[in-house]
């Protein structure tokens, strides 16, 4: 595929994805994970959204990050950066291992699905189902349970890059503002996002495979300057733009690419 196509696909999804989710707290990262994966080896396809996403909730910060509630953060955020860095560390393992699940067809190889893919395309899979279906889609947790949300997202959000909508599902009922939790949601994204993309990079510049994976910078930064433009985009314009649709078309894109990924077609 041509690298100006590429670029196109990219920088409409990150634009699209970062102006309609701008006020739900997620679904950038989630959007943006299939789309590198349709370009780059899923590894790097999470270090990509990482960084994208990271640069996303920073602007947002800027924006709102003075509304964030400071408790809220710290119950959540703390526990969220601890597990980021476990998620993350699993995925530098599961990137290692060389070992693959081979099919074969009449005496040739057909496909080849690595322990990353497996992992990644059966998270990719459930988190579709968590968006499709109207009983996880109105999951709600009571504000003490924050520190446990904090764990799991961080842990996923580490693993995968798929955080956002557990921790919206855990800060809904914490009494924020529609502000606060916007300011809230970026602060601990950013947190999350910046620990786990410095694991990313201190085991996979050990290993040699950000240095020779990423001749493609530019994608990552076409996806961020398109994620500024959506925010801006967003925040004038979209904040009552309905869910449904984005959580839809979200959820067939990680089912699409999840299916593809256990399949060994990515």
């Amino acid at each position: 595929m041509p690298d100006l196509l590429q670029a196109l696909v990219v920088a409409s999804a990150a634009f699209l994805a970062a102006g309609l989710t701008m006020y739900s707290g997620f679904g950038l990262g989630t959007l943006m994970l299939p789309v590198f994966a349709l370009f780059l080896p899923v590894e790097l396809a999470v270090v990509a959204t990482a960084l994208v996403h990271g640069a996303n909730n920073l602007f947002k910060i800027i924006l709102l990050g003075r509304h964030a509630d400071r408790e809220v953060v710290l119950k959540f955020g703390l526990p969220a950066v601890a597990a980021a860095v476990f998620g993350a560390m699993a995925l530098g393992w599961l990137a290692g291992d060389d070992s693959a699940l081979t099919v074969h067809v009449n005496g040739e190889t057909v496909a080849e699905v690595t322990p990353l893919k497996l992992i990644v395309g059966l998270l990719m899979i459930g988190f579709a189902v968590f968006e499709l279906l109207p009983r996880f889609q109105r999951l709600e947790f009571d504000r003490r349970y924050l520190p446990l949300g904090g764990l799991l997202s961080g842990f996923f959000g580490g693993l995968s890059g798929h955080q956002g909508a557990l921790r919206s599902a855990f800060l809904a009922k914490s009494g924020l503002s529609t502000q606060r939790f916007v300011g809230s949601n970026a602060v601990i994204g950013f947190l999350v996002d910046l620990t786990r993309i410095s694991v990313y990079l201190a085991l996979f510049a050990a290993a040699g495979g950000v240095a020779s994976g990423f001749s493609d910078w530019p994608l990552v930064v076409t996806g961020a300057a398109a994620a500024f433009c959506g925010v801006l985009v967003g925040k004038r314009f979209l904040h009552k733009v309905t869910m449904k649709s984005v959580r839809t078309l979200v959820a067939v894109l990680l089912f699409g690419v999840g299916v593809a990924l256990l399949l060994g077609l990515l």
